[in-house]
């Protein structure tokens, strides 16, 4: 069945590629950006050239404002009448603490105030507002998918990597408390990652080519994606799924998380 999705930070990268795989298997499309008006008309130009006009829609919008994250998903509805997807993927990376990151650990106490602020607004506050903004259309239709993107557990506490590990780790946690807040309405909350680092600008050209030799392709999550965005993954909930080891016979080999009742370290 045709739905309606909503990917944040769709205009390139890992969510431009998400856009085309919902796009493919036959759902309409929006995505958004909040800074660069020039990259989401490109992206959206490209887009309805391969799968027409109407089903493609591009917004631009801070996904961490409140006022953006309501006027995002009115303007869904507005065009394709309905919301069924919301994939959280726009966020800050530690690019926004030190270009450098790659070569050098930065601890904790040297990390500028305002640049902690900005990548958890983005990374913490952005899926938070759009979901808000978004679950309440989706529990009224009986059905929905709000999909978070992830990262992996290593990552979350590797030195030097504050904040966007812990602000990736608050996600995982809001993931799961979001799957309990909405059991028994329809809509299902997951979260996805790549399995690795990815070949998309969130790591600078040196690092691409000189630190990371085996790099995932953007696309990694594409399947995991369609899937949990089908009627096949109704009822799978509050699930962590990684991109790397996704197995169409078997997506449960895709999972990460344990199942068990949550506890801190």
């Amino acid at each position: 069945m045709a739905r309606a999705a909503l990917i944040t930070g769709g205009s390139r990268g890992i969510g431009l590629s998400l856009a085309r795989a919902l796009l493919a298997a036959g759902h309409d499309v929006a995505i958004t950006a909040a800074r660069d008006g020039a990259a989401l008309d490109a992206a959206r130009a490209a887009l309805a050239a391969d799968f027409g006009e109407g089903r493609v829609l591009a917004i631009l919008a801070d996904a961490s404002d409140p006022v953006d994250a309501g006027r995002a998903v009115e303007a869904v509805l507005a065009r394709f009448g309905r919301i069924d997807i919301l994939v959280n993927n726009a966020g800050r990376g530690p690019r926004e603490i030190s270009q450098d990151f790659h070569h050098t650990q930065h601890p904790f106490w040297e990390t500028d105030p305002g640049a902690w602020a900005e990548i958890i607004r983005s990374n913490v506050n952005g899926p938070f507002v759009m979901a808000r903004a978004a679950a309440p259309h989706m529990v009224h239709a009986g059905w929905g998918r709000i999909v978070n993107v992830s990262t992996s557990r290593a990552t979350m506490v590797k030195r030097g990597n504050a904040p966007y590990g812990p602000s990736k780790a608050a996600l995982d946690a809001m993931t799961r408390q979001f799957a309990e807040d909405l059991e028994g309405t329809g809509v299902t909350v997951n979260a996805l990652a790549p399995g690795g680092p990815t070949d998309t600008a969130f790591f600078p050209d040196e690092g691409r080519s000189g630190v990371y030799l085996d790099m995932l392709p953007a696309g990694i999550m594409n399947d995991a994606l369609v899937w949990i965005c089908s009627e096949a993954a109704d009822g799978v909930t509050a699930a962590k799924f990684i991109g790397k080891l996704w197995s169409a016979a078997d997506p449960m080999r895709a999972r990460d998380d344990t199942g068990e009742p949550p506890r801190v370290l």
